[in-house]
This record gives C-alpha cells, sequence and structure tokens, in this order.
C-alpha cells in the first residue's frame, strides 16, 4: 500500500531568492512540489507570507 506524505514550507521572506531555495532544498530530499499559497500584504503589493506545499509517496504498513 502506498500513503501519501504532504509537507508545508511557510515562509516569511517572500523573494524570488527564498522561494526558490525552499523549492530546490526540498527536492533534493526527495519532496515533490505540489503548490503554493500566498497571504496578501494591506500595505503592499508583495505577500505578506507564502506557504510552499510538497507530497511525495512511501510504501506503508499492510494493516
Amino acid at each position: 500500500m502506498r500513503v501519501t506524505e504532504y509537507r508545508v514550507v511557510e515562509t516569511q521572506t517572500v523573494t524570488d531568492e527564498s522561494l526558490t531555495r525552499i523549492l530546490n532544498e526540498e527536492t533534493v530530499k526527495g519532496w515533490v512540489f505540489d503548490g503554493m499559497t500566498f497571504v496578501p500584504n494591506e500595505a503592499s503589493k508583495r505577500p505578506r507570507m507564502a506557504f510552499v506545499i510538497f507530497v511525495r509517496e512511501r510504501a506503508g504498513d499492510p494493516g
């Protein structure tokens, strides 16, 4: 049986450099990028924070 695991990485530094670093670090660990969610900032066009979501499959216990 296969089990899907999820990992969410939160960052308050929403720049291309920080998001690239998160994506590269987690994919090296075997996680697959699944999506990204941004939290808007009322005072600026730049998001206040981001959640980067990853998944991976692993073998589960058969019972």
